[in-house]
């Protein structure tokens, strides 16, 4: 749409708040590509209204929207809403009235990442290993950010049905005494351990810092994507050992997903830290533990597992549901 055209047109706001980045864009209608996209830190500003604020007048010779849909990091129950991993927290009537919107939906992140899923073209995604995607059968979607996110997405008819949840929190998946020793470790640490304890950018740091405790090294101060980047480059044989237990423990996660949602349509990867990592998932034990040797054999062997490299889907999952 031009961009004379689009001052003279109603405006949709579609953002995707996680616990380090808000996205933001506008849409005008249906699936549309979110337009003026901006990503700003949360930790800048008090809360979610200081934050659309802020965005806001960045693109001042635009409308005002009057409908807004955010998909935030954290369970979603009633008015109240609390972000998981930052401090935000929100009345969703309260914060509709500020912002003098008509209306304001607020559903969690993966939810959008998963709604987003089918009207994502054929290029924002990687395949990692054999499999195939049904699109009549439903879908999972995991994946490491600041937390791990998981949501499911069921056919009906035209329309998608997005499952929220908190798979997350799960039990971590340790499987073969290395990741047993790596759970006690973490146990002893932190208390009570999860999937998402491992399975998320701070929980590669820890699970860095746990390998090296093993060894009997001190370990470096590296940020997730350095832990990533030694790995790719053999700098540090200790971080390239976290990242296969990284991907191992994420594979035999995904396959317990796939299970318990019966996705025979797929299983779709994204959050944060995978888009940039797609190739080193590729060659990883992703897949086999994916599979595994499990009571039901050969359920998940033609399962699709794939990457979503998109840069904003969760916003354009976000268009999705205003649309709905």
């Amino acid at each position: 749409m031009p961009l004379m055209q689009r001052r003279c047109a109603a405006a949709s706001l579609v953002a995707d708040v996680g616990g380090t980045n808000a996205r933001f864009g506008l849409v005008y209608g249906g699936c549309d590509e979110p337009r003026e996209v901006r990503i700003l830190r949360c930790a800048d500003y008090p809360d979610l209204v200081g934050a659309i604020e802020d965005y806001l007048r960045r693109i001042p010779e635009l409308p005002r929207p009057r409908a807004a849909c955010v998909a935030v990091a954290g369970p979603v129950h009633g008015d109240r809403v609390r972000l998981t991993n930052t401090r935000w927290d929100l009345s969703v009537a309260e914060s509709r009235d500020r912002l003098g919107l008509s209306r304001l939906e607020v559903i969690n992140d993966f939810t959008a990442l998963a709604l987003a899923v089918p009207h994502l073209p054929n290029q924002a995604f990687v395949r990692i290993g054999r499999g195939v995607r049904r699109h009549d059968q439903p879908l999972a979607v995991i994946g490491p950010g600041t937390g791990l996110g998981v949501a499911g997405l069921i056919r009906s008819q035209e329309h998608w049905i997005p499952l929220s949840g908190e798979g997350g929190h799960s039990p971590l998946p340790a499987e073969n005494e290395r990741e047993r020793e790596i759970a006690r470790v973490l146990a002893a640490e932190h208390g009570t351990v999860c999937a998402e304890t491992v399975l998320s950018g701070p929980g590669l740091v820890r699970l860095y810092r746990a390998v090296c405790k093993l060894h009997d090294v001190d370990a470096l101060r590296l940020r997730p994507e350095q832990i990533c980047e030694h790995a790719r480059r053999h700098r540090d044989s200790r971080a390239h050992e976290t990242m296969e237990i990284f991907f191992g423990m994420l594979g035999a996660f995904a396959g317990g997903i796939a299970l318990t949602l019966g996705a025979r349509g797929g299983v779709l990867l994204g959050g944060g830290i995978l888009p940039g990592i797609a190739d080193l998932l590729a060659t990883s034990d992703f897949r086999r533990r994916f599979v595994g040797t499990r009571s039901l054999p050969d359920y998940l062997d033609d399962v699709a597992t794939e990457v979503i490299i998109s840069s904003t889907p969760a916003l354009r999952g976000a268009a999705s549901r205003l649309a709905q």
